[in-house]
């Protein structure tokens, strides 16, 4: 598995917003959840600080953005010798996990198994790793998007 999925999900394992499970990944993917209120910057702040703490244990640069219910970019970080490529693909990941209401994971899963449909999509999202959406009390409050070298 990809050093940034194991940082976006360490994040969903460690992180309580509210004192909820953030980002929880099934087996399969659930049913997706409804949005609530946003993510604030204070939220989005400590949800890049844990996510850049992850990746200092095992001295990993990666770029880290975390968008709102809309996809709007909230917060983002960027640690030094990140690779540049990750500042847009972060942002993708994000934006994939909370528009699609799923895991970026999801759509790198159908695309190796040869389902290309959602290319064709208006908002064409990331088939690639990286992407949780952060869930608290039960509703969609943004997504972190994770990238990095490998």
């Amino acid at each position: 598995m990809r050093h940034d999925v194991l940082i976006a999900l360490s994040l969903a394992s460690m992180l309580g917003l509210a004192g909820t499970a953030v980002g929880q990944q099934p087996a399969l993917p659930a049913p997706p959840a409804d949005y609530g209120v946003p993510i604030t910057n204070e939220q989005a702040k400590a949800v890049a600080a844990a996510a850049v703490a992850e990746a200092k244990k095992t001295n990993s640069p990666m770029a880290f953005a975390i968008v709102g219910p809309a996809g709007d970019l909230v917060y983002f970080e960027k640690m030094d010798g990140a690779q540049l490529a990750s500042v847009e693909i972060a942002q993708g990941r994000a934006r994939t996990a909370v528009l699609f209401r799923r895991h970026s994971k999801v759509f790198a899963d159908q695309y190796r198994a040869g389902n290309r449909a959602f290319t064709t999509f208006p908002e064409t999202p990331v088939a690639s790793e990286g992407g949780v959406p952060i869930i608290v009390n039960g509703k969609i409050i943004g997504a972190i998007g994770a990238s990095g070298t490998d």
